[in-house]
């Protein structure tokens, strides 16, 4: 569908898309054209005629374009188009859109579901901060912890950065967010990943290892390491 139809029927005030949706796009694997073409079509309800004439004069597209439309939200799942007899006894086609309320519970299940993981994230990471550093972390320490899972770090590496503070004496999460961050620009991210880096380390800088460990200091620099 043409960009300058979609806005002219936006801009028409007959439409309202929530933002929830549109910032939904992608996990839904909608294009826009077919979202907007949804949000018209469910201020009918969630069952009602289907009537592609009335459709294509209000998108102002021809016929042939709407049902191309409709065809591709029916293959998606979106929609259904079945036929039913009326009181009349008379055949006629409605279109239902329970596929599309489902596929959009479904996104708001994951949604509630990975906020909770997070959360549970947090209260596992904050537990495991305070035990490792001996003493009560504030509200502000909270609020690192939450941006550092917001950045998609994983719980299990942020335990290990806080391993690695504590060997190196140092209990500031400043200096685990410099850690992690570090960590990011290496490509690691994961535990996995940092076994890996640190064999690789430790394989070409064997002797240097060594006097670290002598020296009781971390194993190395992970801020002044060269590539």
């Amino acid at each position: 569908m043409d960009s300058s139809k979609l806005i002219d029927i936006i801009q028409d005030g007959n439409i309202v898309i929530p933002i929830y949706v549109i910032k939904k796009m992608k996990d839904l694997k909608l294009e826009f054209s077919e979202l907007v073409l949804l949000m018209y079509l469910q201020k009918f309800g969630n069952k009602f005629l289907f009537d592609p004439g009335k459709f294509s004069n209000d998108f102002n597209i021809t016929l042939e374009e709407i049902m191309e439309m409709i065809d591709t939200l029916s293959d998606k799942g979106f929609i259904q188009v079945d036929v039913k007899e009326n009181d009349k006894g008379i055949m006629e086609e409605y279109v239902l859109l329970d596929g599309f309320y489902q596929r959009l519970k479904g996104v708001m299940i994951q949604d509630v579901q990975k906020e909770e993981k997070k959360k549970d994230d947090e209260d596992s990471i904050y537990t495991y901060l305070e035990q490792k550093f001996g003493r009560t972390l504030g509200s502000i320490d909270y609020e690192i912890i939450h941006a550092w899972l917001e950045n998609n770090y994983d719980e299990e590496l942020i335990k290990k950065a806080v391993d690695e503070a504590v060997l190196n004496g140092v209990s500031t999460l400043k200096y685990i967010d410099r850690i992690l961050y570090e960590w990011s620009k290496k490509g690691i991210e994961n535990v996995s990943d940092f076994e890996k880096k640190k064999g690789k380390k430790q394989d070409h800088s064997k002797e240097k290892l060594e006097e670290d460990i002598d020296l009781g200091i971390m194993d190395w620099d992970w801020f002044d390491e060269e590539e």
